[in-house]
């Protein structure tokens, strides 16, 4: 995780398809995070995100290959879900043989070709109305978005939505 942060912090990887946080800003990651996936708290450290902001963390609770497994966090999903990886597999593997699954790179190639900005390092793409919300998966319910403000927003209504039955109201002035 040293070695990553320290020799790739900060990096944009495939214009903005993937990026490593800056280690200066792991904690506020982790923060950020924990807000919408409190149940993760003291457990993970944040070391990467993708053009949808979503979220790459190492996960004390989960060991794959003797190894932290990794989980990634879905703001506009709402969900967080365990790769079959550790950090070293992660990239090593996931990344190259499976980009598209792990960063719906497909998706951002079309983003990009029908005129879709590419995000800068604190920007993603993120969904006007969120998935968990019965917002379309679609590209006319996507901007590109200041990526604190996406995860705040996000993480507020994620923490309210939890374990909800599907069409509850939420109450966020609260």
């Amino acid at each position: 995780m040293n070695e990553l942060l320290g020799d790739f912090g900060g990096a944009s990887f495939n214009h903005g398809l993937y990026r490593i946080v800056s280690a200066q800003d792991v904690p506020t990651w982790n923060a950020r995070v924990g807000l919408a996936f409190s149940e993760f708290t003291g457990r993970i450290t944040c070391f990467g995100y993708d053009w949808l902001g979503r979220t790459f963390a190492v996960d004390k609770g989960r060991i794959e290959d003797g190894e932290p497994g990794i989980l990634m966090f879905e703001p506009g999903t709402g969900e967080a879900l365990e790769i079959p990886a550790n950090i070293k597999t992660f990239h090593d593997v996931e990344l190259n043989e499976n980009p598209d699954a792990a960063l719906a790179s497909t998706a951002y190639a079309e983003w990009c070709q029908t005129g879709g900005g590419e995000p800068a390092y604190d920007q993603c793409v993120g969904y006007k109305i969120p998935l968990f919300l019965n917002g379309k998966d679609a590209f006319e319910n996507m901007e590109l978005s200041d990526l604190e403000v996406y995860w705040h927003i996000m993480g507020q209504l994620v923490a309210k939505a939890k374990g909800l039955p599907p069409g509850t109201p939420l109450n966020l002035r609260s």
